[in-house]
């Protein structure tokens, strides 16, 4: 255990250390990795739950229980942070007496409804486990599939582990999309998971400094960390069904999942090098495009005529718009080259327990 876990866990108010200071005396050159480190203690093994939250009030006392059950009697240190994503029926008031109830709970208010997208990034910033676990607020996932998610992180053989959902409780209007879903992500990424969907996965912290989610880009992070290098498999994990509320599932995510899924694409292949698909576009066009013009040129020395025929628009269309390609595609690669690495930034309207002084809440990453 560290200077840093060891004052942590004595509920002193000392700074945390310095990022050089965890990582051995090498200065972190990601930022946002840097504010990762900056976020307080990471002792080995320990464990940080996050859990975006909208509109589950029924929900969030027997889900708070059944975390509490899951670590009771162990030694491992863990933390929950509740990440409110705009809640309206009293989700918030709730959490505030869970915090106040238990200090491993924490909990964060985001100022309006970002999408759960968002609230998994403010809540990746404010996590302190070695291990970060994510699941859904709405008890479908069961807490106790977190000893079997976080195994393979453990015994060194994945950085990132997706639940698979098995037996899956949810009606037809969910499963049939969610089949195809799976099937054209497969297909177009070449990841090979059974539930890329499913929000019960469990992470390296190296995984999470990764990441910079947005839009719908929560359902892709399997591909997005497999395009970084990591390690990413899946276990089975008991699914229940619904006990309160309402499904936040709409067919309109469905449309934007699949644009996001472009996105992914581009930036898990192309990222580093744009050229290689917007001018592969490009050379695909000119090619048809001057295959076009050599036809016509044939048909013109044979005495044929031409100028009225709609191939040579074709034709000449495709060139022009392939000279397009490749411009926006150099123009990308000088974009790509003198960029920065960025962070999101989402308004925060309160967080609790993560030692503000506010709310009489102790944040100290504590053991059970």
């Amino acid at each position: 255990m560290t200077s840093t876990a060891a004052t942590a866990e004595a509920g002193a108010t000392q700074p945390a250390a310095s990022p050089e200071a965890e990582s051995d005396g090498r200065a972190l050159a990601d930022p946002r990795e840097q504010e990762l480190a900056n976020s307080g203690a990471m002792t080995q093994g320990s464990v940080s739950v996050v859990i975006a939250v909208f509109d589950e009030v029924d929900s969030l006392p027997a889900l708070a229980d059944e975390l509490r059950a899951t670590f009771a009697g162990s030694d491992r240190r863990w933390e929950v942070i509740f990440v409110d994503d705009g809640s309206t029926d009293g989700s918030r008031r709730v959490e505030r007496r869970i915090c106040h109830e238990d200090p491993h709970f924490r909990s964060v208010h985001l100022r309006r409804n970002f999408g759960k997208a968002a609230a998994l990034d403010v809540g990746f910033r404010r996590a302190r486990g070695d291990i970060v676990v994510t699941m859904d607020a709405d008890l479908q996932d069961d807490p106790g599939g977190i000893a079997d998610l976080i195994a393979p992180i453990e015994d060194g053989s994945a950085d990132l582990v997706s639940g698979w959902k098995y037996p899956r409780r949810d009606p037809l209007s969910k499963r049939i999309p969610s089949k195809i879903y799976n099937t054209v992500t497969k297909l177009a990424t070449g990841l090979a998971l059974h539930d890329m969907n499913c929000g019960f996965k469990a992470y390296r912290r190296e995984v999470i400094g990764e990441l910079s989610l947005y839009g719908e880009m929560h359902r892709y992070i399997p591909v997005i960390a497999s395009g970084a290098g990591f390690t990413v498999t899946e276990v089975k994990v008991n699914h229940r069904a619904r006990q309160h509320g309402a499904s936040k599932y709409a067919y309109a995510r469905f449309v934007r999942g699949f644009l996001d899924l472009l996105t992914v694409v581009f930036i898990t292949r192309y990222r580093r090098r744009p050229l290689h698909l917007i001018g592969g576009l490009g050379l695909l066009m000119g090619g048809i495009g001057l295959a076009i013009l050599l036809y016509l040129t044939g048909l013109w020395f044979l005495g044929e005529p031409i100028g009225s025929r709609p191939l040579l628009a074709l034709g000449m269309l495709l060139i022009l718009v392939a000279g397009q390609f490749f411009t926006f595609g150099l123009l990308a690669e000088m974009t790509t080259y003198y960029s920065h690495p960025d962070r999101n930034d989402y308004p925060v309207i309160a967080e609790i327990g993560f030692d503000t002084g506010d709310d009489g809440v102790d944040s100290t990453f504590r053991s059970a």
